[in-house]
């Protein structure tokens, strides 16, 4: 029911330059190229969010990211806070990772203290914990404090992903530039992987902001980690984002999980 077989980390032949084995032939987006949607009937519900079927588990593959195999879109939907909005407080944020049909993937919770949060603001180190619908931790965000300027290049931001947690599969990091956000995915051996742009005006009204995924000589476009435009009213009175996360369906399941990291760090 999960549609046609994956291959499993470590057996992708490279198609283009720079990938390692990490290449791919291109595929489109969305839920075409034969993939078979999972049947939507009898899925497990925690907290009345319908998720995504449990896919079996794979050879070789990290357990948990089984799902990704099934899978080439994620959006991410960053949960309200009442006390945030009314006092400005700034909580511990929550984040629901969803397929293409709004079944939930993973459930993302930041961890780290109130002090940190409210005194250090968007550049404040955090852990962020992702379970899947039986309350495993698969994927571990780490992000140390790093100065967010662009005019530091000595101290950019990074981030480090564990699946599971532990053990590190990739990295993002971020590249000096004088005017554009610029990161490089790398794997665990720290081998650049991807490259990923985004715009010089990160900030921009009433439409989504995109941030282009590439290979590594940037001639080609892998995939996309899209900010959503989520209307007036929210983005002016709160701070929770939605975000689109595409990669190509036979990526390898540990660059979609840093992909994931790259858009919390983003």
């Amino acid at each position: 029911p999960y549609g046609s077989p994956q291959q499993v980390p470590g057996t992708y032949q490279g198609g283009w330059q720079g990938a390692g084995n990490y290449g791919f032939q291109a595929q489109p987006m969305g839920v075409q190229g034969g993939f078979v949607v999972p049947p939507v009937q009898n899925q497990p519900t925690m907290g009345g969010a319908i998720w995504m079927p449990i896919p079996p588990s794979i050879p070789n593959c990290p357990p948990g990211l089984e799902y990704l195999t099934q899978i080439d879109q994620v959006l991410i939907h960053q949960q309200l806070e009442l006390l945030e909005i009314v006092t400005g407080f700034e909580e511990n944020n929550k984040y629901e990772l969803k397929n293409a049909l709004g079944q939930r993937v993973y459930f993302a919770a930041e961890d780290n203290d109130c002090l940190t949060r409210n005194c250090c603001g968007p550049s404040r180190p955090f852990t962020i914990r992702i379970t899947d619908n039986l309350g495993r931790e698969v994927i571990t965000l780490q992000r140390p404090l790093r100065c967010s300027l662009c005019c530091c290049p000595c101290c950019l931001q990074e981030l480090e992903v564990q699946a599971p947690p532990g053990k590190t599969i990739g990295y993002v990091v971020q590249n000096w530039h004088v005017c554009l956000p610029k990161f490089t995915i790398q794997d665990e051996k720290r081998t650049d992987i991807l490259k990923i742009t985004g715009p010089c005006i990160v900030c921009r009204c009433c439409e989504d902001v995109n941030f282009e995924v590439k290979s590594l000589d940037e001639t080609s476009t892998v995939g996309k980690i899209s900010k959503q435009w989520t209307g007036l009213v929210r983005e002016m009175f709160t701070d929770a984002d939605h975000f689109g996360i595409s990669f190509p369906m036979d990526l390898d399941v540990k660059m979609k999980a840093v992909m994931i990291g790259a858009c919390f760090l983003i």
